[in-house]
């Protein structure tokens, strides 16, 4: 088909579908003899074989994405190549539509369906950048704490038994995020038995070596270890929004943190 007879108005409704330039939209227009829905998807499908060649380029930025809905909540990691798509609106929703996805599925690691890459494609091919799911998780639970650092690279998912109010659901969110050290478990059941051991031996230790008998060490060392259980679990940390209280101590009655998980883009997620 002659260029003279592809209108206008094709071009720029395809250009509009993949955010392609006018001269390329219209030559596959032309090569589609105006079908315009054949050169959508002839041009989706040569772009993305090229894309797909570029996979090994270097996807340092992101952000990250959390949903909830019911008794499900999904946080994931979408990486990009630079900050400037990374904070693209049309990456952003592409991010939360996959996180919406994602509550579909039963708890455990997010897997990524086609309708979510499709989802990541069409973004792919907008931007020609390397654009990847890096990782995702569904949890279980009654109620949500969320919180997306405003740069987009850092969340947290707290996951509650019972019914905060939604300050404290916030509030607890944001001490994981902020605070550090970050927390290693909810409370000192999820601190791993052999860390445990080991530190309360070395506190034991330590006092011997000052010369203390083993009755007087032992309680030295279970003084040790209360400070350590509230250096290193969320309900024990000093919140930081008021560090004259611990996080536990802002937990309305018969509500319980059951779990979190914190991503920062490019790194591996704390959990508990």
């Amino acid at each position: 088909m002659s260029t003279a007879n592809i209108s206008a108005k094709d071009v720029m409704a395809l250009r509009q579908k993949t955010g392609l330039g006018m001269m390329d939209c219209k030559k596959a227009l032309v090569e589609a003899e105006g079908d315009l829905a054949a050169a959508e998807t002839a041009l989706r499908a040569k772009l993305k074989g090229k894309m797909d060649e570029r996979t090994d380029r270097a996807a340092g930025e992101g952000c990250i994405a959390i949903q909830e809905g019911g008794e499900r909540a999904a946080i994931l990691e979408v990486r990009a190549e630079t900050d400037f798509t990374a904070r693209n609106e049309m990456f952003v929703k592409m991010a939360n539509d996959a996180a919406t996805m994602a509550l579909e599925q039963a708890p455990g690691e997010v897997e990524f369906t086609q309708p979510m890459t499709d989802a990541l494609d069409n973004v792919r091919i907008t931007t020609g950048e390397n654009i990847s799911f890096a990782r995702g998780t569904v949890v279980a639970g009654s109620h949500f704490g969320r919180y997306v650092h405003h740069d987009g690279k850092l969340g947290v998912l707290v996951v509650f038994d019972g019914d905060p109010t939604p300050e404290v659901a916030l509030g607890i969110a944001q001490h994981v995020a902020a605070h550090v050290p970050t927390p290693m478990a909810v409370d000192e059941t999820g601190v791993p038995p052999h860390l445990i051991e080991a530190r309360r031996n070395e506190a034991v230790q330590e006092a011997r070596d000052l010369g203390k008998p083993d009755e007087i060490a032992a309680k030295i060392a279970e003084g040790k270890m209360r400070k350590f259980f509230e250096e290193v679990t969320l309900v024990g940390q000093k919140y930081v929004r008021d560090d004259s209280m611990q996080v536990g101590s802002i937990l309305p009655d018969g509500v319980k943190v059951t779990h979190f998980i914190r991503m920062r883009v490019g790194e591996g997620d704390s959990s508990e």
